[in-house]
């Protein structure tokens, strides 16, 4: 006979907000100067770590409690932070080489735009079911490309 599941037995985990820790901000009170790592600035944190916590939405209505929850964000300083590395013309070669060794179909020899199924199918689906591919999901040159650099 199975065992009854009991309703609503998740523990909340309360931990208390001490001076020890990092400081906390509640979403849209953050100060000018500390931004998440999706920012758009084009900066990196530099290896410096987070300055401070962006709290969640639920830990809003508990201010005397720190947030712990996977939805919380780290805020970095902008006055540490250093622009974003941008790749030598080496490695954006290697970069698309390795993509078009994903999305290039060894029968066909079609260059598409997303990746292919080729570790469980081994080609692209119109050579797997045998239907012709709609223009505006492979690249249309007939020459061999050798590379397509962003840069």
């Amino acid at each position: 006979m199975p065992r009854p599941r009991k309703k609503g037995c998740r523990e909340i985990k309360r931990v208390p907000r001490s001076t020890a820790t990092l400081e906390e901000f509640d979403r849209r009170a953050c100060p000018e100067g500390l931004v998440t790592r999706r920012h758009e600035l084009g900066l990196s944190p530099g290896g410096h770590g987070p300055v401070a916590v962006l709290r969640c939405k639920g830990c809003s209505y508990r201010p005397d409690h720190a947030c712990i929850h996977p939805t919380r964000a780290w805020l970095y300083s902008v006055a540490l932070a250093r622009p974003k590395r941008t790749p030598t013309l080496a490695q954006e070669e290697a970069l698309d080489r390795a993509m078009a060794a994903r999305s290039t179909c060894p029968e066909c020899g079609r260059r598409y735009y997303f990746c292919l199924p080729l570790r469980t199918q081994g080609c692209c689906d119109p050579c797997a079911r045998g239907y012709e591919p709609s223009p505006d999901t492979y690249l249309a040159s007939t020459a061999p490309v050798t590379h397509r650099l962003a840069a």
